[in-house]
């Protein structure tokens, strides 16, 4: 099932996506006890907003076994985990906004694990029961700023720079997905989730033994190889297999 967030008459809606029509949802489709209304909109009049509003971001770097390879870097024992600002988050349709033009800002094609409900010492036997869905995210990233400072929160938690959505999808195989990201209809990135390095169950232990997730969290699950800078007028599409296209245009600020 898709689920929605999206805002109608000033109002912010939750609602389950059937074909090209939402159903309304009477609460946080992140509530077990939330339960569907009569009420349908189709879903060209109304805006998606992104479908959470996480607590917590927890990005994970260097996960693709070929993004690795690009990187020349090693392939990491463990994940490598990293916090970004959820304020930095925004949704489908909205403008990546540029600060710094003098630097590389890059693309990062990511399948986003979604919280369903409060993990902590989570294992691999009942790791996915912590899961409430899947989403599409693109992890923008200031190059300059990652070398400059040894870390990454400066470098990925700028406004805007944390795209999510549109949708929240609860079916499908998060270890065996398509990924493809485009840039003005040019490929920049095509592979599946069957290559990362460490899987979405060994994710949700690893995290979970540092820290306790709440529903509407996100785990972002790192980019494959591809990754490429971005500039003012570009569109940038990412595409889920499942999921469906998360579409974000690129403006200078």
């Amino acid at each position: 099932m898709k689920y929605v967030r999206f805002e109608k008459n000033n109002s912010v809606k939750y609602g389950k996506l059937e074909g090209d029509v939402i159903r309304e949802l009477d609460g946080n489709f992140l509530d077990a006890a939330t339960k569907e209304r009569d009420q349908t909109y189709p879903l060209s009049n109304v805006e998606l907003l992104s479908p959470v509003e996480p607590r917590q971001i927890v990005a994970i770097g260097l996960n693709y076994v070929l993004h690795a390879k690009e990187q020349g870097k090693a392939i990491p024992e463990e994940p490598m985990m990293f916090m970004v600002s959820p304020t930095a988050v925004i949704s489908d349709g909205e403008s990546i906004k540029l600060p710094n033009l003098e630097h590389r800002i890059d693309h990062e094609a990511e399948l986003a694990i979604v919280i369903g409900k409060t993990a902590k010492d989570l294992t691999r036997e009942n790791a996915l029961e912590y899961v409430f869905g899947y989403t599409c995210a693109n992890d923008v990233s200031d190059r300059d700023l990652q070398k400059k400072d040894g870390q990454f929160t400066r470098a990925k938690s700028f406004t805007t720079y944390k795209p999510v959505g549109p949708v929240v999808e609860t079916d499908i195989d998060p270890n065996h997905a398509g990924i493809k990201l485009t840039v003005n209809g040019e490929v920049r990135q095509d592979s599946n989730t069957n290559d990362l390095i460490h899987d979405i169950e060994n994710l949700l232990v690893k995290v979970t033994e540092v820290m306790t997730l709440e529903p509407g969290d996100l785990i972002m699950t790192g980019t494959p190889s591809g990754v490429g800078p971005m500039k003012p007028g570009d569109e940038v599409v990412i595409e889920i297999d499942g999921i469906g296209k998360l579409s974000n245009p690129v403006e200078s600020v």
